[in-house]
């Protein structure tokens, strides 16, 4: 008697139709505050230390130390650190964890 090793899937995969919306930045990162405080990081030092530790073409984000969430100070330049875009990926991903996040 021959073994059945492997069998069709008797239910295919349904069609995506749906999309997720686009991500839509927060107004916030729109404002002319916010805009003016990236502008002026932009001549500090770690701003060039984050650009030195970029990879080829990767984006530098101004990010907050303590975020939002977390209760910290929205235009407090004290507050706010030059981060290459994986090392703003890790460090949000961190903070969602921290505050029980399901990743």
């Amino acid at each position: 008697m021959a073994r059945l090793t492997s069998a069709p899937g008797r239910i295919a995969p349904a069609p995506s139709r749906i999309r997720p919306s686009p991500k839509m930045a927060d107004k916030f990162y729109l404002s002319k505050e916010w805009r003016a405080l990236r502008a002026a990081r932009m001549l500090d030092a770690d701003y060039f230390a984050a650009k030195a530790r970029a990879k080829k073409g990767e984006r530098l984000i101004l990010d907050h130390d303590r975020e939002i969430k977390d209760g910290g100070d929205r235009l407090d330049p004290a507050n706010t650190v030059w981060r290459t875009f994986s090392e703003h990926q890790a460090k949000t991903e961190r903070a969602k964890q921290r505050r029980g996040g399901l990743r």
